[in-house]
């Protein structure tokens, strides 16, 4: 990873706007947490705006966690607007391979907006290389192939940079390969760290000419402060004081204590 320090002071002098399209259950979340890492959240949904919306925007998330027709639409003629802007595109492919439905509306996205980075757990990233998995909902089912081989291959496919959120992180953009082992498996027990991840990376990827580095920022840092939350619970503190630790260490992380505790290494 290049030049951290100055990827942490362009997003905090800049605040990029990054644009959401997510879901629900997660929105505020996602809004917090680009805020905290010095990003600026809107989280417009209405088809009749995006255009005007993206040329506001540094950055687009698309997110599956909550979709239906009316905001894929939305999701469509953003995307699009983004790439004529020449602005980052992140895609969640949330639940994709549990039904019909979001895996269809996945590849008629993906046919139809580029993507610069694709983060997802492993068998929502196989499902869209046409894998199939035993799905747990939203969470990671069980896949036949590793998660190294399906980032390279997701990479390759779809010409843009991969995450693999897992016990071990996975990264790619189909040439270079890195593996994070940072975080802590208390991440797992709250709804939406996967999705927050999303926001981080799109506000380095607005700051950054190199997806691949973006993501790697991105996933690193959320994993770097889950285990760092995780560290500074006391006795009788649970899930809810774990929740609001995890927002302040995002809120607190900076170059220095970013270089002194990320795990990372090139397959």
């Amino acid at each position: 990873m290049n030049n951290i320090k100055e990827l942490f002071n362009r997003v905090k002098e800049s605040k990029p706007l990054i644009h959401h399209i997510t879901n629900t259950v997660t929105i505020n979340d996602c809004a917090n947490v680009t805020l905290a890492i010095g990003g600026s959240p809107v989280m417009a949904t209405e088809t009749n705006e995006m255009e005007e919306m993206i040329q506001l925007a540094d950055a687009l998330v698309i997110n599956f966690g909550t979709i239906h027709e009316q905001v894929f639409e939305s999701m469509i003629r953003a995307g699009g607007a983004a790439n004529r802007k020449g602005i980052p595109v992140i895609f969640d492919p949330v639940g994709v391979g549990a039904t019909s439905f979001r895996t269809s509306k996945s590849q008629i996205l993906l046919d139809q907006v580029k993507m610069d980075i694709i983060r997802g757990n492993v068998s929502e990233l196989h499902a869209l290389i046409g894998g199939s998995s035993q799905t747990k909902g939203v969470d990671a089912g069980e896949v036949s192939v590793s998660p190294i081989e399906i980032a390279n291959r997701a990479a390759v496919k779809y010409k843009c940079s991969i995450g693999i959120s897992g016990k071990e992180d996975v990264i790619s953009d189909g040439k270079r390969t890195f593996i994070l082992q940072n975080g802590d498996e208390i991440l797992t027990k709250i709804t939406g760290t996967g999705c927050m991840s999303g926001s981080i990376i799109a506000s380095f990827a607005a700051v950054s000419e190199d997806p691949l580095n973006a993501t790697m920022v991105g996933m690193s840092v959320m994993s770097i402060a889950g285990q760092r939350a995780k560290q500074h619970l006391k006795l009788n503190e649970g899930l809810g004081t774990f929740k609001a630790k995890l927002i302040d260490e995002i809120d607190l992380m900076n170059a220095e204590t970013f270089n002194l505790e990320v795990r990372i290494h090139e397959y």
